[in-house]
């Protein structure tokens, strides 16, 4: 079907008014879009999407005829809530020695609302970009992270994103009497070990809840 009809349709029955919106409501990259554009159609899995994700007739988006949902919840279509995470220049240290934390915002990511509330808290997620092997093979250099700034409670077999002083690193964190142990993965790294009097320099940033990682 023609580009333009599909868009004006698909706009009315998701009440949106945006072509990136569209882009993340049946998530497809924003270029995407453009490329459909250009060639004045649409691929049918778009319109399949809307239909399973939506409840929104095929018929209607292609024709215009018959009902606009085929199962109408009181006349209207429950768009999902996105929000947006930061994507902070800081990187964490998976490895050894320490570097300058500069926490100005890169960019932003969008998430479905209701998936950031099951990671955590929607309001306390920020990403981070992963330097160094010592935390291989679960966490690799070059990984995007997702922390959630809320959770500081230490769980075992969890990983967090620490500061040492000026240092900011990513470990599972042990608790022991009067200390504390954070490891590596990488078996090829020791051991920290943190006791009592070595704690003032000590934070937790947050805990790691999901890893972004590009396919090589």
């Amino acid at each position: 079907m023609k580009f333009d009809i599909f868009i004006r349709r698909a706009f009315e029955a998701l009440k949106i008014s945006s072509q990136n919106k569209l882009a993340i409501l049946i998530g497809i990259n924003r270029a995407g879009i453009t490329q459909a554009k250009n060639k004045g159609t649409v691929p049918d899995k778009w319109i399949l999407d809307l239909y399973r994700k939506y409840g929104i007739n095929p018929d209607w988006i292609e024709t215009g005829k018959g009902k606009m949902f085929i199962a109408e919840r009181d006349g209207s279509v429950v768009v999902p809530e996105y929000r947006s995470a930061p994507h902070v220049k800081a990187r964490l240290c998976a490895g050894d020695g320490s570097f300058e934390v500069d926490e100005n915002i890169n960019d932003y990511w969008m998430f479905r609302a209701d998936w950031l509330n099951n990671k955590g808290s929607a309001s306390h997620m920020i990403l981070v970009d992963i330097y160094g092997t010592s935390m291989e093979p679960e966490l690799k250099h070059g990984d995007t992270v997702m922390l959630d700034t809320s959770q500081k409670d230490i769980l075992a077999g969890s990983i967090y994103a620490v500061g040492i002083d000026d240092t900011i690193m990513v470990k599972r964190i042990e608790k022991h009497p009067g200390k504390l142990v954070l490891r590596s993965d990488n078996k090829d790294y020791e051991p920290v070990y943190l006791g009592r009097n070595e704690m003032d320099g000590f934070r937790i940033i947050g805990k790691i809840v999901w890893i972004s990682r590009n396919v090589t």
